[in-house]
């Protein structure tokens, strides 16, 4: 799995670009920002040896449509997966969802009632306060930001982008990571998910993790700086049941960090006894 997401699926909040491989039982992989399904190749192939493995980029990320105008906020993002759910015919896969992923699938099953064999939360977006004082920053000035000339976006967009690795990224890498924000539509897009990114949607949950009835695993990368430890913390205050795992040497993008730990990591918990 390079990236390749040939399937296409009509949201109502734009096209969503998506794959499934392998055979098993089902696992759907959920991206944050501002990433795309692209961070989970590595992981994504591993898992496929034993498991029917699920990608696909929200609207307005990675290959799925970006435009104008577009809602691509939490509530916006919750719609759509519950669609795409459903669309896929899962009634009960299991979920592993890293950064605002995270809150996408914690309000997909707490506001609209769908069901997962297994949620493994990846440096979550899940407890306030979160965002970096550079994400403040954009969601307060978002059509000054969105007017900088091409090259001074793209060398921000690359900067920012390194800050949520622990390790140093891979050229090649790094170039995939910011290549669908560049150009007359992905500029204005990376601008627009931070503009529509709002605590409020988090308020809404918050309260009720302690009701999600099934094994949940909270994984953390040790060196985050985007979503610093006592947010993990945090979070597995509001799940008792839940494991807290450090996953070590690893930043915010542990799928580059410490991809190894991480795919092992999910492993033992997508096959342990119930």
């Amino acid at each position: 799995m390079g990236g390749e997401l040939p399937e296409r699926f009509e949201s109502a909040h734009g096209t969503v670009r998506w794959a499934a491989f392998g055979r098993g039982d089902p696992v759907v992989l959920m991206h944050g920002t501002p990433f795309s399904s692209y961070v989970w190749r590595d992981v994504a192939a591993a898992l496929s040896g034993r498991f029917q493995v699920f990608v696909w980029d929200m609207p307005g990320y990675g290959r799925s449509e970006m435009r104008a105008g577009q809602d691509v906020s939490l509530a916006a993002q919750q719609e759509v997966f519950a669609s795409l759910l459903e669309h896929w015919g899962l009634a009960e896969p299991a979920v592993v969802a890293h950064d605002f992923g995270g809150a996408v699938a914690l309000r997909t099953a707490l506001l609209s009632g769908a069901r997962y064999a297994r949620l493994a939360l990846v440096d979550a977006v899940s407890v306030r306060p979160w965002g970096s004082e550079f994400f403040r920053l954009v969601h307060d000035n978002p059509d000054v930001f969105a007017a900088l000339p091409p090259l001074l976006h793209e060398a921000l967009v690359r900067r920012y982008i390194t800050t949520a690795a622990h390790r140093e990224l891979r050229a090649e890498v790094l170039d995939a990571l910011v290549a669908p924000w560049l150009g007359d539509a992905g500029q204005p897009a990376f601008y627009r998910q931070i503009a529509q990114a709002d605590e409020r949607y988090t308020r809404e949950v918050e309260d009720r993790y302690a009701e999600l009835d099934l094994p949940v695993l909270i994984a953390w990368g040790d060196q985050d700086q985007w979503l610093p430890p006592d947010r993990a913390r945090a979070l597995a205050d509001r799940i008792p049941h839940a494991d807290l795992t450090w996953i070590p040497d690893s930043g915010h993008l542990v799928q580059e960090d410490n991809p190894a730990h991480l795919t092992a990591l999910l492993t033992d918990f997508l096959t342990a006894p119930r």
